[in-house]
């Protein structure tokens, strides 16, 4: 029987009918895995007059994707200590908050093809192993016993963390948001913000289809809308909508061996167990164009086979039963917008992370909390900052003056999927 979605619940939330609260101290907008751990985070430190609100159900944008992979191997050291404590707290999630999100320790082995991409993953792994991580560079044939479907012959070396692994978004939302609710947070679905109000260089309303709510702080989380809703507040989020797509083999005749999350660094094509007896691929294709679209279609596939055929040349055949496709909300250097508008106080951001969001949430959670209640927190997210885009004339002062403009501040990260 068809349920009428005018009374139904998502998530354990209150029904998408029930009204809203006239006032808030904070509005979170975006429910998704950024909204819904910020969400817990805040609630759970007794913050009172949380209210998050959600365009259409929770984990309809990117963090609906069947499958997020979690691991801590990244170059940037921002990455790493944002990837190593979340890991912490996606392994503990059972307790804190808890709920069972599939968590699997599966590791993540990425395939390197020459001399020069294991001299940038040999650093990364110096970094890594220095923040605690237990990442190395492996030889074709030891990657090869991890991953039977590997060609050793195909890559030089590759590099491997048995911490890393992948658990289930939606599971993590739900757990999140209930856990939220529990601690006396509101959440609203099927609600879109349509304005925000400011006065006096100052926030004071967000507007909805179904009502103002008063509110002397946003944080933005819509993902790969977060440039509009920053907009409506006069601030600049550099985020922008990017397909992606991946395929499912369905069940297969002989059943996979447990492998790790491999990927071919040079091409970004992918895949791993989906836990229901087949193969999840994935790759970034690089013909896609920027927009909104979230439709699965099969061009993507040539290339994927193409690539994937050079290092695991059993995949390369894969039947495909059905795909799934969503949006990256990048970034011009594909590192995550995390901080506090300079221009507009207390409208904070955690958004254009990039595919990096569902494996980052846990610790953004934290980071975002401190930042709301002017806590000291265990990373300075200032590198993070929206602003390190802002274009500021070469070799200029503050003042800006002389030279041609250039971004300021960008993020190096080389371990990009």
């Amino acid at each position: 029987m068809a349920t009428d979605p005018s009374t139904a619940t998502d998530h354990g939330t209150a029904p998408a009918s029930a009204p809203l609260p006239e006032h808030a101290d904070v509005v979170i907008i975006g429910g998704g895995v950024m909204g819904a751990s910020i969400a817990f985070h805040l609630a759970e430190a007794g913050v009172g007059g949380v209210l998050l609100l959600e365009r259409d159900r929770p984990a309809a944008g990117s963090s609906g994707k069947p499958i997020g992979g979690v691991r801590a191997q990244f170059s940037d050291p921002l990455n790493i200590r944002l990837g190593r404590r979340s890991l912490e707290a996606w392994r503990a999630f059972g307790e804190r908050p808890g709920a069972d999100i599939g968590f699997e320790s599966v590791g993540y082995l990425f395939l390197l093809g020459d001399d020069t991409e294991r001299a940038l993953f040999e650093e990364g792994v110096a970094a890594q192993n220095a923040l605690g991580v237990p990442s190395r560079i492996l030889g074709p044939a030891e990657a090869a016993r991890l991953c039977p479907y590997l060609d050793p012959d195909s890559i030089v070396a590759a590099a491997h963390c048995p911490t890393d692994g992948y658990a289930l978004p939606e599971a993590a939302v739900t757990g999140y948001l209930r856990a939220a609710v529990r601690y006396g947070a509101t959440v609203r679905t099927h609600c879109p913000v349509t304005a925000i109000d400011t006065g006096g260089g100052a926030l004071d309303a967000v507007r909805t289809p179904r009502g103002t709510v008063r509110t002397g702080t946003v944080i933005c989380c819509a993902g790969a809308w977060s440039a509009e809703v920053g907009a409506m507040a006069g601030v600049r989020l550099p985020v922008t909508p990017l397909r992606r797509q991946i395929a499912f083999t369905g069940p297969l005749d002989i059943p996979p061996p447990r492998v790790p999350f491999t990927l071919d660094f040079d091409s970004t094509a992918y895949f791993h167990n989906d836990g229901a007896g087949g193969l999840l691929l994935g790759m970034s294709d690089p013909r896609q164009k920027p927009g909104f679209g979230r439709e699965f279609s099969r061009e993507w596939l040539e290339p994927f086979r193409e690539a994937v055929g050079r290092r695991a040349p059993a995949l390369a055949a894969m039947p495909v039963r059905r795909g799934w496709a969503g949006l990256y909300e990048t970034t011009p250097d594909n590192n995550a917008l995390i901080g506090e508008a300079a221009d507009v106080p207390r409208f904070l951001y955690a958004t254009g992370f990039s595919g990096h969001g569902f494996l980052q949430a846990p610790a953004v959670g934290e980071l975002v909390r401190d930042l709301y209640l002017d806590r000291e927190p265990f990373l300075d997210v200032g590198p993070l900052a929206a602003t390190r885009f802002d274009a500021r004339p070469d070799g200029a002062g503050e003042d800006g003056n002389g030279g041609r403009a250039r971004p300021g501040g960008v993020r190096p990260e080389v371990h990009i999927i």
